[in-house]
């Protein structure tokens, strides 16, 4: 049977869920929906048990999970005792990023680690938070580096860097000139947010409860997938922001967007999150060194 099978087989297994699975492996329905039957006419039984709306595994479908773990285990541990014997670092790595991090931290990261192991192929697939944290449990990914907390404690959590997130408004704006602002007075204007599941939405929300704001309070605002949607929407007036410091430089340096700290002041972690697995691949840990080390030189 193919490695693809058993990846998707596992995904599956893993949510319990067919249209989660194929988000995660940037899958359509029907194309899981086909590596799955395939992989039941091959044990000639079936591994799930679809009723109701709901997916459960059925007992044969339990074995196969069991095994299927052990198999990207081994595989893991094959790929790490060849590269030990050659002392290369060569191969190839998938890394997940959410959005701030994957267009204002990674590409001079990447680009870095690149030319110093040209040799190392390095792919990257960009969600938010929620879905980075998901294809690291499946092991759709071998890395992710992400901007909001983690809660599954099977996974490996490293802090990267500290960033700071501030308010964010027009130069002409009256809270332009303010030396800082309350979380219950920037909620007086039209407010411009990410979309669930976003790490930057999720720290605002913990911050505005730890201030008596309530999650309800983020119900009105207009959502918006990407931090430069919501540079170009505060540029053209449409509201006021809380955006990562990392991603305004550029506009900072024009003079085009103006940021206001918060007060109390609200930052964050970036995190590096992978599996926790026990045999460690070399590629990989080359890669975190180097992360850790740019971490440090750019704080």
């Amino acid at each position: 049977m193919s490695d693809r099978r058993l990846q998707v087989f596992h995904a599956v297994a893993r949510l319990l869920s067919f249209t989660k699975a194929a988000e995660v492996l940037h899958m359509t329905q029907p194309a899981v929906t086909f590596q799955i039957r395939q992989l039941e006419e091959q044990f000639d039984t079936r591994l799930f048990d679809r009723a109701h709306n709901r997916v459960s595994l059925t007992e044969a479908g339990h074995v196969a999970f069991e095994y299927a773990e052990i198999i990207f285990e081994k595989y893991s541990e094959m790929e790490n005792a060849i590269r030990e014997i050659t002392g290369s670092i060569s191969g190839s790595l998938t890394l997940g990023a959410s959005t701030t991090i994957s267009e204002y931290m990674l590409p001079a990261l990447l680009g870095d680690f690149n030319a110093k192991n040209p040799e190392v192929l390095l792919r990257l697939r960009v969600s938010n938070t929620e879905g980075i944290v998901s294809m690291v449990e499946n092991n759709v990914i071998d890395l992710g580096v992400v901007e909001g907390p983690v809660t599954n404690k099977n996974l490996l959590v490293e802090i990267c860097r500290k960033d700071d997130l501030v308010v964010v408004v027009p130069p002409d704006h009256e809270l332009a000139k303010q030396k800082a602002i309350s979380v219950k007075k920037m909620l007086e204007y039209p407010f411009i947010c990410r979309e669930e599941g976003s790490g930057t939405r999720e720290v605002i929300v913990d911050h505005l409860r730890a201030q008596g704001v309530g999650k309800h309070a983020l119900k009105a605002c207009l959502e918006l997938g990407s931090p430069e949607a919501i540079k170009g929407a505060i540029q053209a007036g449409m509201g006021i922001s809380v955006l990562s410091s990392v991603s305004l430089a550029k506009e900072l340096k024009l003079g085009t967007l103006v940021t206001v700290p918060l007060d109390p002041p609200l930052s964050r972690e970036f995190s590096f999150v992978r599996q926790r697995q026990k045999f460690r691949v070399r590629t990989m840990e080359e890669l975190l060194d180097f992360a850790r080390s740019y971490c440090k030189e750019n704080k």
